[in-house]
């Protein structure tokens, strides 16, 4: 896919992943689900790059990665774009 081709919400979904996940590898302090929000970043950022993210599992990814780094405060404004992305993509579909 070119990039004037690609979905905008996938866009903006690569790009507020790429952000936090710069900010939380700049992040000088250890806690302890650091390890499960970088796994999960890396997880969205590999959802984005396929084009066609499923839904349920970038929800899931959303709320590890809120609960790993929810009260790191510096992260707050990355976390927050990172929610509002994936929000763009709505309820996944019920069978």
């Amino acid at each position: 896919m070119t990039g004037s081709d690609e979905d905008p919400r996938v866009t903006g979904l690569r790009t507020a992943v790429s952000r936090l996940r710069r900010e939380l590898a700049a992040h000088p302090a250890e806690f302890p689900d650091r390890a499960v929000a970088e796994d999960e970043l890396a997880t969205l950022a590999a959802m984005a790059a396929g084009g066609a993210p499923e839904i349920p599992r970038l929800r899931r990814s959303l709320l590890l990665i809120a609960g790993a780094i929810g009260s790191v405060s510096a992260l707050a404004g990355s976390l927050a774009d990172v929610r509002s992305a994936v929000e763009l993509f709505g309820e996944p579909r019920r069978g």
